[in-house]
């Protein structure tokens, strides 16, 4: 059952209900051990943290700001900050100098907690350029300190400063001040089309959303959830809140590319996550049953279409499953699907929500086949994460977001635009009284930029407003759609449609490298570098081949006419894309415009 009370005081309240349960595992820096904390054991730390920074000086309703990878201390400094009605901004551990010194300055941020070395040394080179920064406190004990760096102290020796709870008196005052109205965040938007804005996020806003996810959400305390995004997200934060909120022990990955390790030695029965954690699962088992006898094919092809019948065409829409059909579920899901959800660490999947782009129903369907609920989401920062998801006790329909979470009111405006209002929705952008005015309307209601429609109760996406392509023939093309299509075969990694006031759409494509290597060397096709691959005329064309069978089900003016191959990622630290790994689209028509103009050459 859920604890609901006040974010400052809820750890607490949570370690006299569950005492010495566990409650947090977790890795040290560079360690491969996990180890556990209890509840009364994570009390008591964020109790230190709240001591330890008003020893420091920090005031109510001050901004600090954690630059840090997922880590245990996070959530002490987090939980310990809300305990003296401090404001904590997450930044992303992958931000740049420039980013970290616009959002310190933005906030006037006078205590910075860091995680490893990359991102101390980015404080520290940003240090003197930011005039209200006094300290920074560092997470990894093995992190080197610059030398004649006064301004730095180790998050154990920070811990000291709260050793013994000396000013413990002063903390549970707090607590009795605390209001839902307090500032409890600011998040930074990832900034796909201009400058960065922080979306305030009150306590009563967390509330709201706390309790509204509680009632279609269906994570308890005997739940293992994992994380997968940073953080920063605010799609991992709500649901590692709700998690906590609800009692269920938390395992922190602090590495995003160790994630599928990490499940596989914890086992857990939750984990938020976005698309294309499941296009990966998809795309590995897909190869592996396609590398396998024909024999064995026909079982699993057999398997998943016996989990589809169950679990789509009867659970998702609400019927009764008949006896003959479950029993064969169940004697294919023991013998078969158990193994597949094993492979990936899911022996006792419960509920795995999945937001944040287009999930692809080619992969919700095997998703859902292969027995794992995936309840399918939507939310933005500016309403809390949740807007929509699947309810587990209601039908649902692959390719919708789900149903409105009960305090959110849905409004479709002009050009189908999503509007929003409820107790989830932020009251505006930190210090951008402009920018809020024309985010709301005169009805209260908040412009979203996406595009969708509701339909028997529940909410379908068609695109960002923004991202909507025109071609010069005047026909409408959604890039992500089309993107999603492509990127469930396993030779395709990264893509960008491009159309936008152009004759035909077009697509720049990265391969899955490792994976067409392979191909290349089964058909000997000789290669030195990666643009030796790209610029081969017989992987272009298998390319192009395998890219004109997945968008079959398009309209004629939809489909991708002309690729071009890149021998190298879009990546964050060249700026074509976001922290939450989204492509910045402008950036990338101006760094490929050459490219791309190419492929409209006559």
């Amino acid at each position: 059952m859920q604890t609901r009370c006040h974010l400052s005081v809820l750890i607490h309240e949570q370690a006299k209900k569950y005492g010495d349960k566990p409650a947090l595992t977790f890795r040290n820096f560079g360690s491969l051990k996990w180890k556990t904390v209890s509840w009364n054991q994570f009390s008591l730390r964020v109790k230190q943290v709240s001591n330890a920074l008003l020893n420091l000086g920090a005031k109510p309703q001050e901004n600090i700001a954690v630059f840090s990878q997922n880590c245990i201390h996070y959530l002490y400094t987090d939980f310990g900050a809300y305990g003296d009605r401090i404001v904590s901004i997450p930044f992303y551990a992958t931000s740049s100098e420039q980013q970290i010194q616009y959002m310190v300055n933005d906030a006037q941020v006078r205590f910075l907690f860091v995680g490893e070395q990359e991102q101390y040394d980015k404080a520290h080179r940003i240090f003197a350029l930011c005039p209200s920064l006094e300290r920074i406190i560092i997470f990894d004990r093995s992190v080197r300190i610059s030398t004649h760096d006064p301004a730095a102290l180790y998050f154990e020796d920070f811990l000291k400063l709260g050793e013994n709870l000396p000013r413990q008196s002063e903390v549970e005052e707090c607590w009795r001040q605390a209001s839902g109205d307090d500032i409890c965040n600011i998040l930074y938007t990832s900034g796909t089309t201009g400058d960065s804005k922080g979306v305030v996020l009150t306590y009563s806003q967390y509330a709201a959303a706390l309790e509204g996810n509680d009632e279609c959400v269906p994570v308890g305390e005997k739940d293992r959830v994992i994380n997968f995004l940073p953080f920063t997200h605010i799609f991992e934060r709500g649901w590692a809140y709700l998690a906590l909120s609800e009692g269920a022990q938390m395992i922190i990955n602090t590495y995003p590319k160790e994630i599928q390790e990490s499940m596989r030695q914890t086992h857990p029965t939750c984990m938020s996550s976005v698309p294309r954690f499941w296009e990966k699962v998809y795309i590995a088992v897909k190869s592996k049953i396609d590398n396998s006898s024909a024999w064995q094919r026909k079982i699993f092809k057999h398997a998943l279409a016996v989990g589809r019948k169950r679990n789509i065409e009867y659970l998702s829409r609400g019927r009764r499953v008949p006896l003959t059909l479950e029993l064969e579920y169940q004697i294919i899901n023991k013998s078969i699907l158990s193994l597949v959800r094993k492979q990936i660490g899911l022996e006792n999947a419960n509920i795995f929500p999945t937001a944040g782009a287009y999930v692809s129903p080619e992969v919700e369907e095997f998703v859902h086949s292969i027995g794992i609920f995936m309840i399918v989401g939507y939310g933005l920062t500016e309403s809390l994460a949740t807007v929509s998801c699947d309810h587990r006790d209601k039908p649902y329909t692959i390719g919708s977001v789900g149903r409105p979470i009960s305090s959110i009111e849905i409004k479709i405006g002009d050009d189908d635009e999503i509007l929003l209002k409820g107790p989830t929705i932020t009251r505006g952008y930190y210090h951008r009284d402009n920018i809020n005015a024309k985010a709301f309307d005169k009805d209260g209601f908040f412009h979203t930029g996406d595009a969708g429609y509701l339909k028997d109760g529940e909410l379908y996406l068609k695109e960002r407003i923004k991202d909507l392509f025109k071609t010069s023939n005047g026909k409408y093309i959604a890039p992500q759609q089309v993107e999603a299509l492509l990127l469930v075969d396993k030779y395709i990694d990264q893509v960008a449609v491009i159309a936008d006031q152009r004759k035909f759409v077009s697509a720049l494509v990265v391969p899955e490298f490792r994976i067409l290597e392979e191909y290349a060397r089964e058909n000997r096709i000789k290669f030195e570098t990666r643009e030796d691959l790209c610029n081969n005329e017989k992987i272009q064309k298998m390319m192009m081949e395998r890219i004109s069978t997945l968008q079959q089900g398009l309209a004629h003016y939809e489909q991708i006419k002309r690729m071009t191959l890149l021998p190298h990622h879009f990546s964050m630290e060249s700026g074509e894309l976001t922290n939450t790994l989204k492509l910045k689209r402008p950036v990338i028509n101006k760094v490929y415009k050459d490219v791309i103009d190419r492929m409209y050459a006559e």
